[in-house]
């Protein structure tokens, strides 16, 4: 880079944004870094970093609202959360160690640009769930804002959404509210052994269309399991199927025990408590049980729960060395692959379109891998043409983060 912009206020960043704009000079948006290498290698030769916009302003426990600047840290943000036995229930997942850095260094920014969750997802939402209301600057050199700092607020069109999962191609964040709920009083985790992911994915559809409301569910074949700390306590070798439960002590006493009946039918039960229990979906969460070696390639496939097995057994069969998990009920993959010519890119996608669509996004890769393959799941025609469009109303001269989600940009 041969410029660093480190604005330190709202007005700065809209000022080094309008430089740019005028001069035509692309710019590199981040806060600390922490997913740089999520998505396609940036074209710019400026970068504008976020970092000195950190900060909690204002946090209201009995309003379950919390305004912070975008390179907040998480880690930050939970530690005050807690004081209060509040949570961000969407479960903000810590992928740095992924790609070698150290933990806890994800920010507010990064977590609505990537628009990323942990295993509520399929319960709770994403972050752009969360997101109440924002101000940042767009690629124009604009400040704007919108949404409120209040829950309920419905009042104009919802551009926080837009926003979320953009990776700072349509504006810069300099301020976001975002909402919090209460932390669960009591947390437990049924464990099922010994099912083939046919099965397990049976299982965690039955414990989903259940009435216990179940907030994570997950499987790790016996491979996963032998690497994760579910398996170091008591899988011996087996398969893993996870259940989560959580609310108050009463309510999740009889909900597991009613999730006792209807499983068990389906292999041997064991339950987590607590701690064990919250190491377990934190191995899930930040899919660390693929992290290393760091040389192999990484895939983040989202499809119909019920195709996911068969997606994985029929790349198990052109792929060797294939390892994989499941969360969300099955409806997300984590796959990891040695490293090959194309990151096994033309394999993934077709098993994506045989098993009835879905998205596949290349989560880890050589850099030269994510210049020269696309990324993220490649849009028909017509979605393309509407994200042009809110391209174009945003940053007509895309200057901000330009090539990061698609080339030639």
């Amino acid at each position: 880079m041969s410029d660093i912009f480190l604005p330190q206020t709202a007005e700065d960043v809209r000022q080094a944004v309008a430089w740019a704009a005028a001069e035509n000079q692309p710019l590199a948006v981040q806060g600390h870094g922490s997913k740089a290498r999520l998505g396609r290698p940036v074209q710019a030769a400026h970068m504008l970093d976020l970092s000195r916009l950190t900060g909690v302003l204002e946090y209201e426990p009995a309003e379950l609202v919390l305004t912070a600047r975008p390179a907040t840290l998480i880690s930050e943000i939970e530690t005050l959360l807690g004081e209060q036995r509040q949570i961000l229930a969407f479960e903000p997942p810590d992928f740095g160690p992924l790609w070698g850095m150290p933990p806890g260094r994800g920010t507010l920014g990064g977590a609505i640009g990537a628009n990323l969750a942990g295993p509520r997802r399929f319960k709770i939402g994403a972050m752009r769930d969360h997101l109440l209301g924002f101000q940042a600057v767009t690629g124009r050199g604009e400040l704007v804002k919108n949404g409120a700092k209040v829950v309920k607020n419905v009042t104009g069109y919802d551009l926080s959404k837009l926003l979320c999962g953009a990776f700072g191609t349509l504006a810069a964040i300099v301020e976001a509210n975002v909402k919090v709920l209460p932390a669960p009083e009591k947390t437990r985790t049924i464990l099922v052994y010994g099912l083939s992911d046919a099965a397990a994915i049976q299982a965690l559809a039955e414990a989903a269309q259940s009435p216990h409301e179940v907030s994570g569910l997950a499987h790790l074949p016996a491979d996963m399991a032998a690497r994760s700390g579910v398996g170091r306590i008591a899988a011996a070798g087996q398969a893993v199927t996870l259940v989560r439960v959580e609310g108050t002590d009463v309510s999740v006493l009889a909900r597991c025990a009613a999730l006792h009946d209807l499983l068990g039918r389906h292999g041997p039960l064991d339950e987590l408590h607590s701690l064990n229990s919250a190491w377990a979906w934190r191995e899930i969460r930040d899919a660390s049980l693929l992290a290393l070696p760091l040389e192999r390639v990484l895939w983040r496939i989202s499809v119909a729960p019920m195709q996911g097995p068969a997606l994985v057994a029929s790349l198990c069969h052109s792929l060797p060395g294939l390892a994989a998990f499941y969360d969300w009920a099955g409806g997300l993959i984590w796959l990891a692959l040695p490293p090959s010519e194309d990151a096994g890119a033309g394999l993934v996608r077709q098993a994506v379109a045989a098993s009835g669509g879905g998205h596949a996004t290349l989560f880890r890769a050589e850099d030269a891998l994510r210049a020269a393959l696309p990324v993220f799941q490649p849009q028909e025609a017509a979605l393309a043409a509407l994200s042009l469009r809110v391209k174009q109303s945003f940053d007509p001269k895309h200057i901000l983060n330009p090539g990061r989600m698609e080339a030639g940009v």
